[in-house]
């Protein structure tokens, strides 16, 4: 698709306008994905995520080296690597070896507590560049709604409690006090509504594009093509560009389903990749299109756009904002959010097999897949276990997993002759 292409090409252009930008003196932020961005990006404060740092650093194949080099350094050997990966590449300090001459260094930090990992990690940043670190709280909820995403976009009051979001309004207005000091610039309330308005706009639109996916005779747009379509316009979400984008996105994504486009012509098993990106091997995405005529229909990145962001603003923007990322990461990765949420989308996507990659490094992402896959199994989805990392190749064995998958294929495909 061109549009795959044209976001990736602006996400690197930016990244260089970036540099020149801190270059000639602006401050930058370094964040988590499940924080607050859009408070960094209405007050024009230049944003770099996290994880999308390190699925760089992992594309380029550069994460061997780096955790080589963080366990020989006397890094524990089970940090998260998809979190811990770009601290480790600033530690090393060989700027010219990361991709695009590396970061510079931060002038703000924020991450979610949503690990006990999350918290030092950031911390050792704000130790390397003395960048001052917003902590955000992530206390539990205690009595999940197991259809959470049917209440998330009106009714978030009730769906994540009232002391839960006071809570993260109060840390949000101190961050964007330092904001405020940071860029001598005034937060606007209405304004920042109407920011948050047309975020909900553009998680609409993606929304649109999920639904013609999962409709489709036959699967239009990889799942490799769907995530930088998905996920750089979130990285931008509610600027002009992210909009322009995303509209441009349906509109190619309309025109393959209306001129009966599918990614395998032979298609007769509809997958699902559940967890995050395989970084170092996009590839992987096509190896049983041929072979078997299956391919992967759904990666969580899509229809999270819906479920996980669009928040109507109940006059309220910033406790929208809080009812947006309070949970964000646990309704990805911890039962019982997710458990209800995958079976639900296997069943809207017609999924036979779902593939679950498993980062055994990574507690928060990785312990509570057993249950998820307990609940697709009894949905009657096959379930194949795949234990390894997203952004670390050293323990990826692609033919054994390409075998352990085809086994499972070859089953259905038994089944349904």
């Amino acid at each position: 698709m061109t549009s795959a292409a044209r976001a990736a090409a602006y996400q690197k252009e930016w990244l260089k306008g970036l540099r020149q930008r801190i270059t000639a003196g602006e401050s930058f932020a370094f964040a988590n994905a499940d924080t607050p961005h859009e408070l960094f990006h209405f007050m024009d404060v230049p944003l770099v995520t996290n994880q999308w740092w390190s699925a760089v650093i992992s594309a380029k194949q550069q994460a061997p080296y780096y955790f080589d080099w963080m366990e020989q350094s006397g890094y524990h050997a089970h940090l998260p690597r998809y979190s811990s990966l770009p601290l480790m590449a600033q530690l090393e300090g060989d700027s010219d070896r990361q991709p695009w001459g590396g970061l510079p260094s931060p002038s703000i930090l924020c991450a979610r507590q949503s690990s006990d990992e999350h918290a030092r990690i950031f911390q050792r940043w704000a130790e390397l560049s003395g960048a001052p670190l917003h902590l955000l709280s992530a206390p539990a909820v205690p009595d999940p709604h197991p259809n959470w995403w049917e209440m998330a976009p009106k009714d978030w009051e009730e769906l994540y409690g009232s002391d839960r979001l006071d809570l993260l309004v109060d840390e949000m207005a101190a961050l964007v006090a330092d904001l405020e000091t940071f860029t001598g610039r005034s937060f606007d309330p209405d304004k920042f509504a109407h920011h948050m308005d047309r975020i909900n706009v553009q998680e609409r639109v993606l929304e649109d594009v999920a639904t013609m996916i999962a409709q489709a005779p036959r699967v239009p747009v990889r799942i490799s093509e769907q995530m930088p379509n998905v996920m750089i316009p979130q990285w931008h979400r509610g600027s002009d560009w992210a909009l322009d984008h995303v509209r441009r996105f349906r509109d190619e994504v309309a025109e393959q389903v209306r001129s009966g486009a599918a990614v395998c012509p032979n298609e007769k098993i509809r997958m699902m990749w559940i967890g995050a990106g395989l970084w170092f091997d996009t590839s992987f995405y096509k190896a049983f299109e041929e072979s078997h005529g299956a391919v992967f229909a759904w990666s969580m990145y899509l229809p999270f756009a819906a479920d996980g962001y669009i928040r109507e603003l109940n006059g309220d923007p910033m406790r929208a904002l809080a009812a947006r990322v309070s949970a964000m990461n646990e309704q990805l990765h911890q039962p019982p959010w997710v458990n209800e949420w995958l079976v639900h989308q296997a069943r809207k996507n017609r999924i036979d097999v779902a593939l679950m990659l498993i980062p055994q490094h990574d507690r928060f992402s990785g312990y509570g897949s057993l249950f998820a896959k307990r609940a697709l199994e009894e949905a009657g989805v096959r379930v194949v276990e795949i234990w390894s990392d997203m952004v670390d190749p050293r323990e990826w064995d692609s033919t054994a997993v390409t075998s352990k998958v085809g086994e499972t294929l070859d089953q259905v495909l038994k089944e349904v002759a």
